[in-house]
């Protein structure tokens, strides 16, 4: 077929056209039909067919995290359990506001046991956390060093929390103390609960 003949081709007349001609036409208008079809309807379907695949590997990554967090709950529980006995323990080595004066006289007498000379035991104001209170008690003493170990040792023994802070141990100057005496500045922190009435 020639150029031609392609220009006198009538398109009201396809019929009357020859064979291969008509065979490109089927040919040329499948593949448009194709391309249309796949715009107007797959191509979205694609679009969310891909996020309904995301939303599946998340919801997948959020049922093994929830699987792993269930298999592991009797854990949580028995682990629950033990933090709140730990936390009861803990507020019961706590003194109330009645207590804390014979806790001052337990640090005290457990330093003067220690053998130290007590220079200074000052209470603080005491300090609201949370559900506590801080009892900072400004303390110099001085004696030897294995002294100092035993107060503080001592101190960790009393059936209430007491902390050390702030430690500042110098020899002292004047010689008045003895041959390896030393002075201990620090701060003793006891803590109370603090109950309802607080």
């Amino acid at each position: 077929m020639t150029l031609d003949e392609l220009n006198e081709l009538d398109f009201n007349d396809i019929g009357e056209w020859p064979a291969v001609v008509k065979a490109i036409l089927i040919l040329l208008l499948c593949g448009l039909l194709g391309v249309g079809w796949y715009f107007l309807m797959v191509q979205d379907q694609y679009k969310a067919l891909e996020k309904v695949e995301r939303e599946e590997n998340q919801l997948r990554v959020d049922f093994e995290d929830k699987q792993a967090r269930a298999a592991n709950l009797e854990a949580y529980r028995t682990q629950l359990a033990e933090m709140r006995e730990s936390f009861g323990t803990m507020l019961r080595q706590l003194p109330n506001r009645t207590e804390v004066a014979d806790l001052l006289v337990d640090v005290s007498q457990t330093g003067l046991a220690a053998g130290l000379k007590f220079e200074l035991f000052q209470p603080q104001q005491e300090v609201p956390r949370e559900f506590y209170a801080e009892l900072p008690i400004k303390l110099r003493v001085t004696g030897n060093y294995h002294q100092f170990g035993e107060f503080v040792s001592g101190l960790a023994a009393l059936p209430r929390i007491v902390t050390i802070h702030d430690i500042v141990i110098k020899p002292i100057s004047d010689k008045k103390g003895g041959e390896g005496s030393l002075v201990l500045n620090a701060t003793a922190k006891t803590y109370r609960y603090l109950d309802g009435e607080s």
